[in-house]
């Protein structure tokens, strides 16, 4: 509704992953470089972990993006997966020609013979696995036994988990204790500082078409980061719902009264300094009759 009253070409803070988007701010960028150097060292299970909305899902497409030139890439973005259908997406990932009831001993076997082909072309097979934590034990246990598939001097594949907290618990339990022998490079994502998040604003707002100077106030870009606490997700549902307030009042600068609208429009969120925020979304509600009471008073909808 607000991309032309503030010449943008489209939403910028969408909560879509979308790579055009990614800010390498600093916890994503340490990520990164983790993730690289395990890959380039011949790791074979890599760790990333984050809380809900730290950006896990957008960093795993955009690493998937750097390496898919370099790289044979097999991409599960759902875990809920039994040990066949595992090896099912795999081989489709793979682009292997087998058939629809091979068994897993068959898929297995297909999937060793195409990790020697790509070891000939130096393409690495790299495994990315989104929402980890999700994944049934029987089908973890599966991806620690294709691992096997390696030569006396290198691995041939390399799997990277990107996982709630939560998976670091089940790593913990004795049933997952060989797997997570295996796991040797690991990175917690953070959440963006207060001095990054006016930059993150201005990345997102540049690459939606914005020009000009900064849309939002130094004071809204504080509360925001107060409210949100840092996470990207928070951050992008405050902003866009204070963008779409903005828009019904006919204003075209983000301050900070707009921002406390959109926190009081935000289920958990509170703009108190010091409050533990759990940050739980729902439909915008109030924002929305604010815009729609707005656009009736100035005849838009008449």
């Amino acid at each position: 509704m607000y991309e032309q009253f503030y010449g943008l070409k489209e939403k910028p803070f969408s909560l879509t992953p979308d790579t055009e988007y990614f800010f390498r701010y600093r916890g994503h960028q340490e990520a990164l470089n983790v993730l690289l150097v395990a890959l380039r060292n011949g790791e074979g299970f890599i760790h990333v972990s984050g809380e809900v909305g730290t950006g896990k899902t957008l960093l795993c497409r955009q690493l998937l993006k750097l390496l898919q030139d370099d790289c044979a890439i097999a991409y599960l973005p759902n875990p809920l997966l039994t040990p066949l259908e595992l090896y099912q997406a795999i081989n489709h990932d793979l682009q292997l020609d087998l058939p629809e009831d091979a068994s897993l001993q068959q898929l297995c076997q297909g999937i060793f013979a195409e990790l020697v082909r790509l070891r000939k072309m130096k393409r690495p097979l790299v495994v990315l696995i989104d929402e980890a934590q999700a994944m049934p034990h029987r089908s973890l246990e599966a991806l620690r036994l294709l691992s096997n598939l390696e030569t006396e001097k290198e691995k041939l594949l390399h799997i990277f988990f990107f996982a709630q907290p939560e998976f670091e618990q089940r790593l913990a339990e004795e049933n997952l204790r060989q797997l997570r022998q295996r796991i040797t490079f690991s990175y917690t994502l953070t959440t963006l500082h207060a001095g990054e998040l006016s930059a993150y604003l201005n990345h997102r707002l540049q690459v939606a078409g914005f020009e000009g100077e900064s849309l939002f106030t130094s004071a809204s870009v504080r509360l925001l980061h107060r409210a949100s606490s840092g996470v990207p997700r928070v951050v992008n549902l405050l902003a866009h719902k204070a963008m779409l307030a903005g828009y019904g009042k006919g204003v075209r600068k983000i301050d900070r009264k707009l921002i406390v609208m959109a926190i009081k429009d935000t289920s958990g969120l509170s703009s108190t300094p010091g409050r533990t925020l759990k940050p739980y979304f729902r439909e915008i509600n109030m924002v929305m009759i604010v815009v729609i009471a707005t656009l009736l008073v100035w005849g838009v909808l008449l």
